[in-house]
């Protein structure tokens, strides 16, 4: 759709090598305000994230032998979009101008005079070597280093490649995928005068929790980077430096590297699970087997909060239903210094850093995470009877702690804070890598994401997974799901927060 009377302008982003934290604030700041986002194989989907919902976005990726548009097509593309009167932003792996053809791309916009903007974004060719612990320059051992094409455009009728000034004259020689070209390479260099016992290293997927590096010298890398069934995308660094790598390696060093985690966290929950195993080194893959769907302004806990000065206790037993509450309750009331007589429970640790964000206390913290522990920990108060006791849940939570506290004597409001609900497209993918077991744990955080997991099985799908499933639960209530339904918990967490299964799964993945 034309944008009427605006101007539009394309701005060439540079994506990073990989880690979605490697974008800078300012590709960030031009995603942000995108009508189009036309981006790259190399682009990790997850920097999407940053676009706007009413935000175009259109995929352009290039593969080795599989070009889904070729490069005159994406040219008019943007010119195109950027017609329209749109904000349009290519997002391209690496840094644009460093063998990401994007000055081919502005010659397009400059040609049709359609204003743009470069975001330079860091290149592979630095950015893969730190993540494997090799630095291209170093004071000790290297004074010099060249990025070179390890595939040159074939309708050039000779090669821009001066290998007899690379052999010799640069310390650091640093090759964009050149992984197929990758014998020619190396046979150049030694052709050219480079010792073939010159060390080097080929990476893969750098900076990604799939990054894989192989160290050989000239002589030896093909033959290692052939029986590693290494593909592209890869750097191939050459020189002295890469004998640096044993000491300066850190990336891979990492507790959880390399390991397939699946989180069954719902998408609002599962950031800070999914970051904390990420910055531990793992591969996660989110498969959401809950949503959470909180109640309306109309709703019961709506009308309870709009009264909340009869209640003497607020007792939360989730940081959904810590988040659902605070919510409405501004809303309705807009101070939380209305709670100042009233006094909060909470289930356990989690909950009540949920709680701390609203600037309230929490009167008593349940030791252990479950109603049980919560109903040790509300013992201590002199006496229930006759207290009025607000009580906003998940919809078909256990009843233990209203049950016992109406027994002890109190007044209990039950109301429906948010529901769990199973998701309508879950990630087939995801699914048949558990089915084939290429994963190393799934976790489990609560007893409505293993209900649910199982319900996006086939019986005889679960039935036959039931058995070695690796699943790692949050503690006993949830534990006892699994065992329900005929599977076995390969860890349970010994503090049934979030931190206490990242410690479980970090203790069951090192056996």
């Amino acid at each position: 759709m034309t944008t009427a009377g605006k101007r539009g302008i394309v701005y060439l982003v540079g994506a990073g090598p990989g880690d979605p934290g490697l974008l800078t604030i300012k590709g960030m700041e031009c995603l942000q305000k995108a009508d189009v986002v036309i981006y790259d194989y190399l682009s990790d989907p997850a920097l999407l994230v940053y676009v706007p919902d009413r935000a175009e976005k259109i995929y352009v990726g290039k593969q080795s032998g599989l070009h889904t548009l070729k490069q005159e097509e994406i040219n008019d593309l943007l010119v195109t979009k950027a017609k329209d009167g749109r904000v349009v932003v290519r997002l391209k792996g690496g840094d644009p101008f460093v063998f990401g053809r994007g000055g081919e791309e502005c010659e397009a916009l400059l040609t049709a005079a359609i204003p743009y903007e470069i975001v330079p974004g860091i290149t592979s060719g630095i950015a893969a070597p730190a993540y494997a612990g090799i630095p291209v320059t170093h004071r000790k051992v290297a004074s010099s280093v060249a990025f070179i094409t390890g595939n040159e455009d074939p309708t050039k009728p000779s090669t821009n490649i001066h290998w007899e000034h690379l052999a010799h004259g640069v310390d650091t020689l640093v090759f964009y995928m050149g992984v197929s070209n990758l014998g020619a390479i190396t046979a150049e260099l030694i052709k050219h005068g480079r010792r073939p016992l010159t060390p080097v290293a080929v990476i893969r997927w750098g900076t990604k929790a799939a990054q894989e590096t192989i160290v050989g010298t000239l002589e030896t890398i093909v033959e290692l980077v052939t029986q590693a069934e290494i593909r592209p995308p890869a750097i191939t660094i050459v020189g002295e430096v890469v004998s640096l790598r044993p000491t300066l390696q850190w990336f891979e060093n990492r507790p959880l590297f390399g390991k397939r985690i699946i989180n069954t966290r719902s998408r609002l929950q599962a950031s800070a699970l999914t970051r904390s195993l990420k910055d531990l080194g793992a591969s996660v893959f989110e498969l959401p087997t809950i949503d959470i769907e909180p109640v309306g302004e109309k709703s019961d806990l709506a009308r309870e909060i709009s009264s909340i000065d009869k209640f003497n206790w607020i007792v939360f037993t989730s940081p959904n239903g810590v988040d659902v509450f605070f919510r409405l309750f501004m809303k309705i009331h807009g101070d939380v210094r209305l709670l100042a007589k009233i006094k909060i429970a909470s289930i356990g640790p989690g909950t009540t850093a949920a709680i701390e964000k609203y600037s309230i206390k929490a009167e008593i913290t349940a030791t252990e995470s479950v109603a049980e522990g919560l109903l040790d920990s509300l013992k201590a108060v002199s006496s229930w009877k006759n207290l009025s006791v607000l009580l906003p849940r998940a919809e078909n939570a256990r009843d233990i702690l209203p049950d016992t506290l109406i027994a002890w004597g109190a007044h209990v409001k039950i109301v429906a804070a948010y529901a769990t609900v199973k998701p309508l497209h879950p990630d087939r993918a995801i699914i048949d890598d558990i089915l084939s077991g290429h994963y190393d744990c799934i976790t489990f955080s609560s007893s409505s994401t293993f209900e649910n997991f199982v319900s996006l099985l086939s019986a005889e799908e679960f039935s036959r997974i039931s058995s070695t499933l690796k699943a790692v639960s949050i503690g006993p209530v949830t534990s006892s799901t699994i065992k329900r339904h005929g599977a076995v918990p390969a860890m349970e967490a010994s503090e049934h927060t979030i931190p206490g299964l990242i410690a479980a799964i970090r203790e069951y993945l090192k056996k």
